[in-house]
């Protein structure tokens, strides 16, 4: 029997060698990075990165294809080689991996989107697919809350948005001399809007207690748990569904989300509860 010596396997440990094309300082601690090759992603999925000689960690896609952007917060060892890092630099990516947002399931719906401090990154491919095609979609809410007017990532997509056909509403928890806008926790902003459960789907991320009320908040309004959408965010080592240390009850994040319908999740023990 001949051998099929010639097949090659694609080892899914293995990284591929982008370099950074453009870099974007968006607060004090967190970079945006454009890499000059891309990939096909779906808007939430995420990426393993690794910088050589540091480590290797998860991070959301941060941008609609085909464009290939990663925002960066620096809080430990790897992400602070990556912040550190400058145009030209190689990196290794792994990925796409995870399920991305139910983008064929929002069209013709009216839609609610909500994130907190730097979970804005994995909305923000969303928002730009939709905006990109806005006559697919009814009427468009973008609800963004940050705790100081300097942790605002995206300040120029926020002031772009703030004119497109959209509803932005912007919220900080404390304010500075020069902010003029809401002051408050990012539910702070449902009463100022018009949004009903009617023909709507809400898709959230952000800090987990964040979340957690805002999905009391929905559910204030009358939405059904069907209706909403969260991304978990977890320790994803392997991003393949192999080391375990994803798993919420019976679930992979890494494979089975990061996207879940709150429907999926609602009776397992997480930090929404």
């Amino acid at each position: 029997m001949e051998m099929e010596s010639s097949l090659e396997i694609e080892n899914p440990y293995l990284p591929r060698l982008m370099k950074v094309q453009k870099i974007r300082v968006e607060t004090e601690n967190i970079k945006t990075f454009e890499f000059e090759k891309t990939f096909g992603h779906l808007p939430g999925q995420f990426v393993e990165l690794s910088v050589f000689g540091a480590g290797e960690v998860p991070i959301s896609i941060s941008s609609a294809p085909p464009n290939l952007e990663l925002t960066v917060n620096r809080v430990g060892i790897v992400t602070n080689a990556i912040y550190d890092l400058e145009v030209g630099d190689v990196v290794g990516i792994r990925g796409p991996y995870g399920n991305g947002w139910p983008t064929d399931a929002l069209r013709g719906k009216n839609i609610v989107i909500v994130g907190g401090g730097i979970g804005l990154a994995p909305l923000r491919g969303l928002v730009q697919m939709i905006l990109s095609e806005r006559k697919n979609y009814e009427k468009l809410y973008i609800l963004y809350g940050a705790r100081t007017p300097s942790d605002l990532v995206f300040k120029q997509d926020l002031e772009n948005w703030s004119k497109a056909p959209a509803n932005l509403f912007v919220t900080v928890d404390r304010a500075d001399e020069h902010w003029k806008g809401n002051v408050g926790v990012v539910t702070t902003l449902f009463p100022k809007t018009d949004i009903t459960p009617e023909n709507a789907i809400a898709l959230i991320c952000g800090p987990g207690i964040m979340m957690k009320f805002v999905v009391k908040s929905l559910k204030a309004l009358n939405f059904e748990d069907n209706q909403i959408v969260v991304s978990m965010e977890r320790v994803m080592k392997c991003g393949i569904g192999k080391c375990g240390h994803c798993n919420i009850g019976a679930k992979y994040v890494c494979i089975d989300g990061p996207v879940f319908n709150y429907k999926e999740i609602a009776n397992i023990p997480t930090e929404l509860k």
